[in-house]
């Protein structure tokens, strides 16, 4: 079979597509006929190489998949998140917990493949009105927006949410789910182009970050109150003026660091203001069944940016490298 392997840590010149045999499901695992599969800033630091952390080679990249059980026929979805199912924060259903928790196409082998063996019980159904390249660009996104929003902020009705990076995949699935939650949105960008599609999306206010400082444009929009939520997966270049957008009693909740982990914070403020930074890292097996459902209603849409076949996942790699898309990238298997 086919697939796209990493054999050393790079830029997109990497990606070889390689001919390989097809692996053997393990105990409690089917095989998935893959069809999409999106990618992530994750499928970046992998290919480039994280600090500390050591990615057994070669490596099939790749968390968002989508496809057809080969047993079965069954159209399902992946749920990126593999736990050992056993501990106690498995069984409390708080799996993204896991001390073994692994996401594919990072310590384990991942979607680039034709393809790919997954425990049974991380297989959902596709909803039917999306395509296998939309339902591809829902897992690991909108998973991570849901447990940000839900889970950790405990987002109500009527709050005032700022979303940075709104054409993210993370930013446009939480502004989706904040406007669910009936939130108000301010959201974040590089681009007017991609403002206008946040507003199309749901958002209130939206911001240009390149030309305002988003800190100040936030109170002036709040009428100096400040914001209730800020989800913020930027880091080093964003995190202080995160904080200093927050309502009294307001929540940061981060789950990345693209722009780098070491941020500056005046502690003087956060206890002054009854401020929480809160963590969030994927979510758990429960939520993406509880989210998927309102994709078969139409209250929430995958966006997807751009398609390529499996063969160009390296330029698919530079268009994400490059901030060019607004919306997922998907690689057609």
């Amino acid at each position: 079979m086919k697939a796209v392997r990493i054999h050393q840590h790079g830029g997109p010149e990497v990606l070889q597509l390689d001919e390989i045999d097809p692996p053997r499901p393990g105990a409690g695992e089917v095989t998935v006929e893959v069809k999409a599969c999106a990618l992530n800033h994750l499928d970046l630091w992998v290919r480039k190489g994280l600090p500390n952390v050591t990615i057994e080679m070669p490596r099939i990249l790749g968390s968002d998949v989508s496809g057809i059980v080969v047993e079965t026929g069954e159209e399902v979805v992946v749920q990126p998140g593999l736990s050992c199912g056993l501990c106690l924060r498995c069984l409390q259903g708080r799996d993204n917990e896991c001390r073994h928790y692994k996401i594919l196409g990072s310590q384990v082998d991942g979607g680039y493949t034709e393809r790919l063996n997954v425990p049974v019980g991380n297989l959902l159904p596709k909803p039917k009105r999306l395509s296998f390249e939309e339902a591809a660009s829902v897992p690991l996104v909108f998973l991570t927006a849901w447990h940000m929003l839900v889970a950790r902020a405990r987002l109500r009705p009527g709050e005032d949410v700022l979303i940075l990076a709104a054409g993210s995949g993370v930013g446009i699935a939480a502004i989706q789910i904040a406007k669910l939650y009936r939130a108000r949105v301010i959201a974040t960008a590089s681009t007017d182009a991609k403002l206008a599609k946040s507003r199309e999306l749901g958002a209130d206010d939206v911001i240009n970050y390149r030309e305002l400082d988003f800190a100040k444009e936030v109170r002036r929009l709040t009428h100096k109150k400040g914001v209730d939520v800020v989800i913020d997966h930027v880091g080093k270049d964003t995190f202080g003026k995160s904080v200093a957008s927050l309502a009294r009693g307001g929540r940061v909740v981060t789950c990345g660091a693209t722009s780098g982990p070491d941020v500056d914070i005046d502690l003087r403020f956060v206890f002054a203001r009854h401020l929480s930074l809160l963590g969030s890292h994927m979510g758990g097996k429960h939520e993406l069944a509880e989210l998927l459902p309102f994709f078969d209603t139409g209250a929430l849409k995958p966006v997807v940016d751009r398609v390529f076949p499996l063969e160009e996942a390296a330029e698919a790699h530079r268009r994400l490298e490059n901030r060019e898309q607004f919306g997922k990238i998907v690689l057609r298997i």
